[in-house]
């Protein structure tokens, strides 16, 4: 398939809103790392939004691109632990063992 269907593209930003809820920042991480978690969160919160804008505006192409970022930022977090999001391996690319 070579389109952004609107179903394809509403489906990613519910997984990447519902993950955003979820993501919680770990506790008793370095200040550093504290730091670097909100840094994450605030970036995928801002990517997600510009999903929202560039839907709003048809442009798909974009907003499909802005919310893949956004999940990104959340994986990145959880994989390094970060976030503290259980062991959802569906909404975040994280070993459930």
């Amino acid at each position: 398939m070579k389109l952004i269907t609107e179903k394809k593209l509403n489906k990613y930003l519910d997984l990447t809103t519902r993950a955003i809820k979820k993501a919680k920042i770990s506790k008793n991480l370095s200040k550093k790392d504290f730091e670097r978690a909100k840094t994450y969160l605030e970036m995928s919160k801002n990517y997600l939004s510009d999903a929202k804008h560039f839907k709003e505006k048809g442009n798909w192409v974009n907003s499909f691109a802005a919310v893949n970022y956004s999940h990104a930022w959340l994986d990145a977090g959880a994989i390094t632990g970060l976030f503290d999001v259980g062991k959802d391996n569906i909404l975040f690319t994280v070993d459930p063992d």
